[in-house]
């Protein structure tokens, strides 16, 4: 069976992937009481006499909000709320499975920026944090930049974030590799949610050079039709203001991040970039270029966001740390510092004696990573 049809046939099994469960079951009229009334008054006092006790007498203490509008999912881009469910739920069980944390997922029959900004904040109370899921860009950023500043909890866009975080993780150690450095000349091939804030994350890393690519070519001041942020990312990147498309950006490039399209680099273009060239080909399921053509064609460290390469570069060695650390933190933001610490831990679990150019990053199923980054997130936040 292919994987389409073992997937349909486990849902429709499951009739979903989440389901409730208790940590104290009710046997007897006292058990009753104490979870239920009259015992529950208790509690209920104390949160009202100090908001803050939410975090010892409720499951907001790890437990986070899971929340789309269905209008940038996966490959699949604005199919609805309804048919992001899956994609919620499945993100929510890799919250628990990775992270122990309590993910609820939810999904708004609206994609109107002010109506998503209301409802997350009118339902935040019961929950620790807000991760918000598949949210098409530009609406993301000012949904995002709204909501932290509203509430008092952290909000975190895992496909700008967690995307930017693992990428990082994955250069910092390509970049011993190779032997580059931070003036090293960097392309990110897409200019929606994640390759903004992977260029905004590399910068704050300190990469010096980066340049920013969409459909209709290199981002500069001649570029047309540019959204509110796409602008902005123009006062910090392609300093230079390089005009011409994505092949005129790879000539004497060192690395190449592609958050973007299927089969969009060939080989001539990796063999116009520098020597010992570092690719992050990421478009999913079939990436901007094929490692094995990739490789033939000179570059040193290549990497997917596939499972059947090497290199995986995969968020979900990010976010279940992140927001673990966050809670126990009780931090009310994730921070830029928090996001570089994480990317750092990362990198750090692979040590030089496995570091090559086909191990740069932990695999998923590395117990180490998801208390390696909560730790690293924790103390940060403190």
């Amino acid at each position: 069976m292919s994987i389409k049809s073992e997937s349909l046939d486990l849902h429709k099994k499951l009739q979903g992937k989440l389901e409730t469960d208790v940590k104290y079951h009710v046997k007897s009229r006292e058990d009753l009481a104490l979870v239920y009334t009259p015992g529950v008054a208790a509690p209920c006092l104390e949160i009202k006499d100090d908001t803050k006790k939410a975090y010892d007498y409720t499951i907001k203490a790890n437990t986070i909000l899971v929340v789309s509008d269905g209008s940038a999912v996966l490959g699949l881009g604005n199919i609805g709320p309804q048919a992001a469910m899956p994609v919620m739920e499945g993100k929510s069980v890799l919250f628990k499975e990775f992270g122990g944390v309590n993910a609820f997922p939810i999904v708004l029959d609206t994609q109107d920026t002010e109506e998503i900004i209301q409802t997350v904040k009118n339902i935040s109370p019961g929950f620790g944090g807000i991760n918000l899921e598949d949210i098409s860009a530009p609406r993301c950023f000012e949904i995002e930049e709204r909501l932290k500043a509203m509430l008092d909890i952290p909000v975190f866009h895992d496909d700008q974030h967690g995307t930017a975080i693992i990428v990082l993780a994955g250069l910092i150690n390509a970049l011993k590799v190779t032997g580059k450095n931070k003036e090293a000349k960097i392309v990110v091939n897409g200019a929606g949610s994640a390759g903004i804030a992977i260029s905004r994350l590399l910068l704050k890393y300190g990469m010096k050079n980066v340049t920013l690519v969409d459909r209709e070519g290199i981002i500069c001041s001649e570029s047309s039709n540019l959204n509110w942020m796409q602008k902005k990312m123009l006062e910090v990147t392609n300093l230079s203001d390089q005009k011409g498309s994505l092949k005129d950006a790879l000539k004497g490039a060192d690395i190449f991040i592609g958050v973007s399209a299927p089969n969009i680099v060939d080989s001539d273009m990796v063999k116009s970039m520098n020597d010992k060239a570092i690719i992050f080909a990421m478009a999913n399921p079939t990436p901007e270029i094929m490692p094995d053509v990739a490789k033939a064609a000179g570059a040193m460290v290549v990497g997917t966001g596939r499972s059947d390469f090497p290199n995986q570069v995969n968020n979900v060695l990010v976010f279940p740390g992140i927001f673990k650390g966050a809670l126990k933190a009780h931090a009310k933001q994730i921070t830029d510092e928090m996001k570089l610490k994480a990317a750092e831990a990362i990198a750090s679990l692979v040590g030089p004696d496995r570091l090559s150019a086909d191990f740069i990053l932990p695999e998923a199923f590395d117990p180490a990573v998801t208390e390696c980054v909560a730790a690293a997130v924790e103390k940060c936040a403190e």
